[in-house]
């Protein structure tokens, strides 16, 4: 009977870390996180389509500013400026900021009552692996020369930038789910500054250290962008409601001071 009672209990926890907390909101709020997003898709959209016709005319060499901003970068090059952004580039890449987004959704997933935001966080750096692999086997560009570059040789194509895409993500989608409960607004906004800081430096480091043109890193943000506005919009769908709906469905609840 205990042993019952044990496994009954087992299955309820994990049963309920898959229930949605629905939260409540006034109409205008709920319509501005729609139309936020909409904005965020669309500006995503038309600066990645923008970057990637330039790149594309330019015959997958540099385009725009890429040379003069590659050339003030190397200007300003020195052995602590190298170190400082050597240790960003770990961070930022493909060993590093895995680890880090595993450890982050592993454990927010336990130590949450509910698993929605850290399953949505782990979707959307998925998605933008897999979407950033896509567009790098058919745009195929090359890098910088390999002379320029301060972290060993990289003869892999450089459009999409992999590092500075990975790290858009992993702040501005994190910074949302983190933010869009708090009542306080002036927290999100310094969430999203510090989460802009950090997109910053993860570009900086890449152009800096001669791996990735700024193109590169613009397609990135860009990119970034959309699966940022998927999220909200996503996310607003299935967890916002306005007084008087309802709570909809058996893997749905009510959010509550508690959670």
């Amino acid at each position: 009977m205990a042993e019952q009672a044990g496994k009954t209990s087992l299955w309820r926890t994990f049963h309920n870390k898959f229930v949605v907390e629905e939260r409540f909101m006034e109409p205008a709020a709920r319509t501005a996180l729609y139309r936020t997003a909409v904005v965020l898709i669309g500006v995503g959209a038309l600066l990645f389509i923008a970057t990637l016709v330039g790149v594309l005319q330019s015959n997958t060499g540099p385009w725009g500013p890429d040379e003069s901003i590659r050339d003030w970068l190397l200007s300003l090059r020195s052995d602590t400026l190298t170190a400082v952004m050597i240790f960003l580039a770990v961070i930022f890449g493909p060993v590093a900021l895995p680890i880090i987004v595993l450890v982050v959704t592993v454990v927010w997933g336990f130590v949450a009552k509910h698993a929605w935001r850290p399953i949505v966080l782990a979707t959307a750096m998925l998605t933008g692996v897999v979407t950033s692999q896509i567009i790098l086997a058919i745009v195929q560009r090359s890098r910088p020369p390999v002379e320029l570059m301060l972290f060993g040789a990289d003869y892999t194509y450089s459009f999409p930038s992999g590092h500075v895409l990975g790290a858009c993500d992993f702040l501005l989608v994190t910074t949302f789910l983190v933010f869009s409960r708090r009542k306080n607004p002036t927290s999100a906004v310094i969430g999203f500054v510090g989460a802009g800081i950090g997109v910053v430096l993860a570009a900086l480091s890449r152009l800096y250290l001669g791996y990735h043109w700024l193109s590169d890193a613009m397609a990135s943000v860009s990119l970034s962008l959309l699966i940022l506005g998927a999220v909200i919009a996503l996310d607003t769908w299935r967890t916002a409601r306005i007084p008087g709906e309802r709570i909809t469905g058996e893997l749905s609840k009510a959010d509550t001071p508690a959670d």
